[in-house]
């Protein structure tokens, strides 16, 4: 669900602009208002961008809601003055009744001086407690608050292993089983990750406060403050010395909770988790719509197949003496296998088995090299903007029948897939060096995510094209230290003519060309499967 503090809005804000298509909509579902809250005063507004933000926003002072038209689609989906519509739009209806329960039940207000950090439990706490509340008094709408859940929660919901967002997740989707909206086989994997991470007893306590706060009645937020002030102390936070909600490091990797949040979100939608997450990558990190491609020059073709032909030698530099079964003499006869052919051939099927064993000079064998390659986007970084295009191209073509997966990748003031791993494009995309370099954290853990590049037992590397003047240089820094120490070497070509920042725990080289570059990245990865 969206988190809490956006979509829930006491206060005065200007009405989203109602747009004459979607008028339909919202006039119908303003007639719904008084079944699905009992209150006869509340409009309902249906338009694309409303919602403030968030999906959809309740006003309950102002007596407004809104749902943003995009969870909807088009006008002419169904006719909203029909009961079935619902069926054709079960997102955007439970996003409805969601907005619905707040206005018929949050009825309290956060005492002024409130730190943060406790309104921000307090807001955690309400949005289980509303369903539960809703669902007590309509059952049929727990299907729809259910599926609204199950579609709209986000992995960015648990970004690292803390005991805070750990918690949080516990609060939207655990607490949601007590509500009885999910089911606990529903959240099975979501709870061991939680209860990795707090502790069983932990886990119980929090369990007391959410299932404490569904008893709490809608207008006391004498209670509810004092629910999130004992979910802080469960926590170990204290308010009077850390008055913000804990931040999640953005030196820190995703962890346990990120995974088994997708693999709850990928099986509530009917996908793998492989499935899912390249769903959302796409989604989220596909190129502006300003950048365009082209085809590759011959220069590129070539510098393709000169890589592919290196990379093939450095996975066969030093044949080695070994054995290789065969289905015909000469060599060793290997009795077991020649009787699984002889019986193959009187069942009348193909024989598979090898009988023979011969020697021979075999290459040693190599891992899959996985090479992750992230550019620098921003305005200083233009003169490389052109070579790098070039080299995710010629990359993924010389990767392609080497047995090495490569992922090309471009941060500015976003992250931008240039080429994702395993794929061959067929054209080039040329990035635009013209944005700031606030993502370049988002980056890495973007290239960890589709190449593993933390896994133990794979060959794999990170080179990074950029001149290291980011806006925080400690988070960055851990990330690099934490690859380093997992394993993985990290490049960084460093432009000779701009200042910026050196990292430790990567090998730092200057470039004066841009061409360069290529260069650098293409020796780098021969070398590590030379070395392999």
């Amino acid at each position: 669900m969206p988190h809490p503090s956006p979509h829930l809005q006491p206060g005065p804000a200007a009405p989203a602009a109602g747009d004459p298509d979607w008028q339909v909509w919202s006039d119908a579902w303003t007639r719904q208002m008084p079944t699905l809250t009992g209150r006869s005063d509340l409009t309902v507004t249906v338009a694309p961008g409303a919602g403030g933000g968030a999906p959809a926003c309740c006003y309950p002072d102002a007596g407004r809601i809104e749902v943003d038209a995009t969870y909807i689609g088009s006008p002419d989906i169904a006719n909203p003055r029909r009961a079935g519509h619902k069926r054709l739009v079960p997102t955007a209806y439970g996003l409805l009744v969601h907005e619905a329960a707040h206005a018929a039940h949050s009825r309290w207000r956060t005492p002024p001086g409130t730190p943060p950090v406790v309104a921000a439990a307090a807001e955690l706490l309400e949005e289980s407690r509303i369903e539960y509340r809703q669902r007590t008094r309509r059952r049929g709408d727990r299907r729809w608050l259910r599926h609204t859940v199950t579609t709209l929660i986000s992995a960015d919901d648990a970004p690292v292993d803390d005991p805070w967002h750990a918690a949080h997740l516990a609060a939207l989707l655990l607490a949601r089983v007590d509500a009885r909206i999910l089911t606990a086989k529903d959240t099975k994997g979501i709870r061991a990750a939680v209860t990795t991470v707090l502790g069983r007893k932990r886990l119980l306590q929090l369990r007391e406060v959410w299932r404490h706060a569904h008893s709490v009645d809608d207008s006391d937020a004498d209670t509810m403050i004092d629910l999130a002030w004992r979910w802080c102390r469960i926590l170990d936070v204290d308010p009077h010395r850390q008055p913000q909600a804990p931040a999640a490091d953005a030196g820190v990797f995703a962890g346990l909770l990120a995974q088994a949040l997708t693999d709850y979100l990928a099986h509530t939608a009917g996908l793998t988790a492989g499935q899912y997450r390249d769903q959302q990558i796409t989604e989220r990190f596909s190129a502006p719509a300003t950048w365009t491609r082209r085809d590759p020059t011959d220069g590129e073709r070539a510098a393709a197949r000169l890589l592919a032909a290196r990379l093939r030698a450095a996975r066969t530099h030093h044949s080695e003496p070994d054995t290789r079964p065969s289905t015909v003499p000469p060599g060793r006869l290997r009795t077991r296998h020649a009787i699984t052919a002889q019986a193959q051939i009187a069942a009348g099927a193909a024989p598979t088995a090898t009988p023979w064993q011969r020697r021979t000079q075999l290459p040693p064998p190599k891992p899959t090299l996985h090479l992750g390659v992230i550019v620098d986007a921003s305005f200083s970084m233009h003169p490389y903007a052109a070579p790098m295009s070039s080299a995710g191209w010629i990359l993924a073509h010389a990767a392609h029948s080497n047995q090495a997966v490569t992922a090309t990748i471009a941060f500015g003031s976003d992250v931008t897939l240039l080429v994702p791993p395993r794929r061959r494009p067929t054209h080039v995309l040329e990035l635009r060096a013209d944005g700031g370099s606030t993502a370049f954290t988002d980056a890495v853990k973007l290239a960890d995510q589709l190449l593993q590049l933390r896994q133990p037992g794979r060959l794999r590397m990170l080179a990074v094209v950029s001149d290291g003047d980011l806006p925080d240089t400690g988070p960055a820094q851990r990330l690099i230290t934490t690859l380093h120490r997992t394993g993985c070497p990290v490049l960084w070509l460093r432009p000779a003519d701009l200042d910026g920042h050196t990292f430790t725990d990567a090998t730092t080289i200057l470039v004066a060309d841009p061409v360069q570059a290529i260069g650098h990245i293409a020796d780098a990865a021969v070398t590590a499967l030379e070395h392999a």
